[in-house]
């Protein structure tokens, strides 16, 4: 399949380096502490978080930092796959990890000794990217939250098909057996919190999609400041700031 047409195309209408369309919503749980829902074309996750609070399980209690735990699903209808899948396959555990170490490394955890955050992604619709589109809903809801951070962690994919770097996949871009690398980053500390990648790439290619995945990275920081600034000024308003 020719993934990118003579006319510089690819099958969504995007250009190699085009992100898709990103849209965010922070507080869109009213029992969370804060919450958010976070899309990437046509990926979309909510994310929810609780904390700080008291340790629930007593002997995981750190006295110098906060517990942080992470918990990743699908939606059994987001893929549109019929098959059962069960709570604690393989993949959602793999991903609750990376989520989980990801957001760890921008919490000020050590301003919250012996207390417990929780965080709660979902894929609500799956198009690719959803590790990304989960740690960027996270970052939301834990900004929401008023969860101190080091740095916005912000993600984003990139891979080659056709000889050619592709910014932000799509599914059929991620599943067509090419090279996937996963960027996360803390953008003003200029600090890379998550890499992977899921086939092998020449050196000089490979820095090539690397850079076009933190620059997708950038793209989201910006997008999700927006949102932040956003809010704050509704709620400057509400109260009459």
């Amino acid at each position: 399949m020719e993934y990118v047409n003579p006319e510089g195309l690819r099958l969504d209408g995007r250009r190699p380096m085009e992100m898709r369309q990103l849209r965010a919503e922070i507080g869109v749980l009213s029992r969370a502490d804060g919450s958010a829902s976070f899309e990437m074309g046509n990926t979309k996750v909510i994310a929810a978080v609780y904390g700080p609070r008291e340790v629930q399980n007593r002997s995981q209690q750190m006295n110098d930092q906060a517990l942080v735990r992470c918990e990743y699903s699908m939606a059994n209808f987001s893929t549109g796959d019929r098959r059962r899948k069960t709570k604690a396959d393989r993949r959602s555990t793999e991903i609750s990890l990376v989520i989980h170490q990801t957001m760890e490394a921008c919490i000020l955890t050590h301003l919250m000794p012996r207390s417990q955050i929780d965080i709660y992604v979902q894929v609500l619709q799956a198009d690719g990217g959803t590790r990304s589109a989960c740690i960027n809903a996270a970052t939301l809801a834990l900004a929401d939250a008023g969860i101190p951070m080091r740095d916005l962690v912000t993600s984003c994919s990139a891979g080659y098909l056709n000889s050619t770097p592709l910014l932000d996949l799509n599914y059929l871009e991620d599943s067509a057996g090419g090279a996937d690398v996963t960027v996360g980053i803390l953008p003003k500390l200029d600090k890379v919190t998550l890499l992977q990648m899921d086939a092998k790439l020449p050196m000089d290619i490979f820095e090539n999609v690397m850079q076009l995945a933190v620059e997708g990275c950038k793209a989201v920081e910006s997008h999700i400041r927006e949102i932040l600034l956003e809010n704050a000024k509704t709620l400057g308003n509400r109260r009459g700031v």
